[in-house]
């Protein structure tokens, strides 16, 4: 069941973020690794700069996925989209990412790091497609508030309302 997350599941949305991200150890560069991945602060600054998490439950076990979705100006940003190890790959992150997209109005624009080939390649099933290196720069400085390192070794993803609308 995909649902709202409540204020009072942080600790488990950070242990999902923390814990499905060990899988970028070693793929992103070592600057941008951080143990943990993402500290509890940073999490709270995220929320507090509007990004509203939806979780996946699974009845008897809990809530066992996470993605967050911050409205930037015109365009939403998928935020944070981690499913706990024991249950990748058995769609929970499509059924996230859709139900996300079905609820939006607007275009919708996802960073990732360009090593993490396997969350490119999950982005482009669902119908996003990356955006030119020279626009990429463009929109993470305009709509997240990354370094430059992350911009250098980021991409950006977009969906096909993005690119009508340019």
């Amino acid at each position: 069941m995909i649902r709202n997350c409540t204020d009072n599941e942080f600790d488990r949305i950070l242990a999902i973020i923390n814990e499905a991200a060990q899988v970028y150890k070693g793929i992103i560069p070592d600057d941008r690794w951080n143990d943990p991945y993402m500290p509890a602060e940073e999490l709270a600054d995220e929320i507090s700069a509007g990004v509203i998490f939806h979780g996946y439950e699974i009845h008897r076990v809990g809530l066992v996925g996470v993605m967050g979705v911050q409205f930037v100006e015109d365009v939403a940003l998928i935020r944070h989209a981690y499913v706990v190890p024991e249950h990748q790959r058995s769609g929970i992150g499509s059924a996230l990412l859709i139900q996300q997209c079905e609820r939006l109005d607007r275009p919708v624009l996802v960073g990732t790091w360009a090593d993490a080939k396997w969350a490119i390649a999950f982005y482009q099933r669902h119908g996003f497609r990356l955006v030119p290196m020279s626009e990429k720069s463009k929109l993470l400085r305009r709509y997240w508030t990354v370094s430059d390192r992350q911009i250098e070794t980021s991409v950006v993803l977009a969906d096909t309302n993005w690119y009508l609308s340019q």
